[in-house]
């Protein structure tokens, strides 16, 4: 009499069905995005808001000036839209950057 060895595939479940096992991969939810806005006012110069556009946000020139005149006339622009760090930074550095220059530019953020 030969003795067989018993495999791993051989063996069943209690109820005779061969288990298995199903990988469930879960979907990244990508993160929330924040509109970051620049608000108009009647005193800080146009040309600041267009050099504070050139110089946090990367824009050329004329895109900046372009930005400007929506703020001048809508009374405010999206000027990004960032992950929740990126714009938070973004809105402290326009503020404090205002501040020092002794302007009243306010810039926002808020959930996309």
């Amino acid at each position: 009499m030969s003795m067989l060895p018993v495999m791993m595939s051989d063996k069943k479940d209690d109820d005779g069905d061969v288990g298995v096992v199903l990988e469930t991969r879960q979907k990244t939810k990508k993160p929330p995005m924040y509109k970051v806005m620049i608000l108009n006012d009647d005193y800080t110069p146009m040309e600041f808001v267009v050099h504070v556009l050139e110089r946090f946000f990367g824009m050329t020139h004329a895109q900046a000036f372009e930005l400007m005149l929506t703020v001048h006339k809508k009374g405010l622009a999206v000027v990004g839209v960032f992950s929740f760090e990126v714009a938070e930074t973004k809105v402290t550095q326009v503020m404090d950057f205002a501040q020092r220059h002794q302007h009243p530019l306010q810039c926002t953020m808020e959930k996309e």
